[in-house]
């Protein structure tokens, strides 16, 4: 694995929780259902670099401080925003890159985000405040591999808004 500043390996073995989120059938299910996609392998260095750049328009970013590991139908990414210098990767922020411009926090980490998940609602329906109805697999999901996090969606996005409320702006900050 590449290193990056801070020393933190850039492309780390995917977690074997965030591995077997695959195995879940995702469904949008023509705009009702929950619209996400997750990877089998985070998003390569260059890769993650060429988005970025182009996501924001500034070519000096290389996307160092994210993990990409899904997307949503409209080809917006779902990341690990790899912010708390001390923490494993599981437990970094998740945040959403929308393919129009959308920004958002969505977790503080990826047990919450597992319960968003719970509660029927992917990246883009978390950004545009769509509610939905939980969906059982998902919910035993959670259960198993995060049962300590469940609370409703919106109290997760809540503390995560709370701990991290300069995200959004200091993100669009590094648009050229």
């Amino acid at each position: 694995p590449r290193a990056v500043p801070g020393g933190m390996a850039f492309d780390p073995p995917f977690p074997p929780p965030l591995a077997a989120l695959r195995r879940l059938r995702f469904d949008a299910a023509d705009g009702d259902g929950m619209d996400f996609e997750p990877y089998d392998k985070f998003l390569p260095a260059a890769e993650n670099a060429s988005w970025l750049a182009a996501w924001t328009g500034n070519r000096e970013l290389d996307g160092h401080e994210y993990r990409v590991f899904g997307q949503d139908g409209t080809g917006g990414y779902v990341a690990f925003w790899m912010v708390r210098k001390t923490h494993e990767l599981l437990d970094q922020p998740v945040v959403f890159f929308g393919s129009e411009g959308e920004l958002a926090i969505l977790s503080r980490n990826f047990a919450h985000y597992l319960w968003l998940l719970a509660g029927g609602q992917g990246p883009y329906e978390v950004t545009a405040g769509y509610p939905r109805k939980p969906h059982p697999d998902f919910t035993l999901f959670a259960t198993e591999h995060a049962p300590t996090a469940a609370r409703p969606g919106a109290e997760i996005v809540a503390a995560a808004r709370a701990e991290f409320p300069t995200f959004e702006a200091d993100a669009r900050a590094l648009w050229r």
